[in-house]
């Protein structure tokens, strides 16, 4: 049985939404990347990975210092490590199959993204990495665009029929 686990960073609550959505639709475990194990355990064999898109990528010490004081309303869901620290120092992940994902505000050309940058970082630790997937919210701090995660469960069950174990 495939054992996944989804590591998600989320500012406003849109990340950790679509990271439960992908959990629940896959049998495995949404864990915020502030407390994700730097070391992945052994038996998990399906990673998913989310972040919002900050200026066309991960975020920074600035994008997210930008979104708290412009955008938020109340308490950050992801407040400490970040997605881009959590991957420059993640072990034991090589040959899992891994499908990076995030949110986006609108589409940019050249297409951009958290899971684009996301992907990048999976492939040079070793992963067997999908595409990369976006998904719309309508404003910073949300809602989703309709059927968004709906979209996100789908995808979630198709990368996990084709997911090899490790």
């Amino acid at each position: 049985m495939v054992q996944a686990l989804v590591v998600y960073e989320s500012m406003f609550g849109n990340n950790r939404a679509l990271a439960e959505a992908i959990a629940e639709a896959v049998g495995g475990v949404a864990v915020e990347v502030g407390v994700a194990p730097e070391a992945l355990p052994p038996e998990v064999d399906l990673l998913f990975v989310g972040a919002p898109t900050h200026a066309l990528t991960l975020s920074s010490d600035a994008t997210r210092w930008a979104a708290a004081t412009e955008h938020a309303d109340g308490p950050l869901v992801s407040n400490g490590r970040s997605m881009r620290e959590w991957l420059a120092n993640l072990t034991g992940a090589e040959g899992v199959a891994a499908h990076p994902f995030g949110t986006h505000v609108k589409v940019t050309w050249p297409p951009s993204s958290a899971a684009r940058s996301i992907g990048k970082k999976l492939r040079a630790l070793g992963c067997v990495v999908g595409e990369p997937k976006s998904f719309k919210v309508t404003g910073f701090t949300g809602p989703f665009a309709p059927g968004e995660v709906e979209r996100a469960k789908l995808w979630a069950r198709t990368a996990l029929s084709g997911a090899p174990a490790r």
